[in-house]
């Protein structure tokens, strides 16, 4: 099932948080060669998990990590600004009605539906919050599980040729989007719905930081 869940309240899930961080450590350092900080517990984390960002998470029935992403305003800090904006010609992705997405991860073991999951968990967050628009980077390899998924992003800007392809994108979630990946999710929508209104009992934190 789909869970939402602020940085701060990761306590409260110490086996899916504990989890979630290995499989970062597994997918990011060990699967794909990035430069990332691993601590001796084996967990990946960055400066922006210190953020208090949301996190959407697929938990298995086990009560372990499946899969995540991380979402943050772009009225903050966010990877796209710190450290990308060359890719967008010097540009910058500030509004309080467009998100930034990053640490897509799937375990292991993530079932074939796992991604299709989350793309359906980031779309709840856009009705529930009122976001028009997800902006995240992504590499190469990317751009087949979206196809795949049925949510390929707006391109923005890309840099770089083949495997060393980085893009930055854009997300919308139409009804249309919305249709389409429950049916590749296998999850209705109002199942989706249902899960989103559990974690949130009604009430929806406002998450638009102030400029940095």
């Amino acid at each position: 099932m789909l869970r939402y869940i602020y940085a701060h309240d990761l306590h409260r899930h110490p086996d899916l948080a504990r989890s979630m961080f290995q499989d970062r450590a597994c997918q990011f350092r060990d699967r794909l060669g990035w430069p990332v900080e691993v601590d001796a517990q084996g967990q990946e984390r960055d400066g922006y998990d210190a953020l208090d960002p949301l996190y959407v998470i697929w938990q298995n029935a086990d009560g372990r990590h499946g899969g995540s992403m991380r979402f943050l305003p772009t009225t903050g800090p966010t990877m796209v600004n710190d450290h990308f904006t060359h890719v967008l010609g010097g540009g910058t992705v500030v509004s309080p009605l467009i998100w930034e997405c990053t640490r897509f991860c799937l375990s292991r073991d993530a079932g074939s539906t796992v991604a299709a999951a989350l793309m359906l968990g980031g779309g709840e967050i856009m009705t529930g919050f009122g976001i028009r628009h997800f902006v995240g980077v992504f590499d190469k390899r990317m751009t087949r599980i979206y196809r795949a998924i049925g949510a390929s992003p707006e391109v923005l800007g890309s840099q770089g040729e083949g495997r060393d392809q980085v893009s930055v994108g854009l997300w919308d979630f139409t009804a249309e989007a919305r249709a389409r990946v429950a049916v590749r999710a296998r999850i209705s929508p109002a199942i989706s719905r249902r899960w989103f209104d559990r974690d949130f009992g009604g009430a929806i934190r406002p998450m638009f930081a102030k400029s940095a």
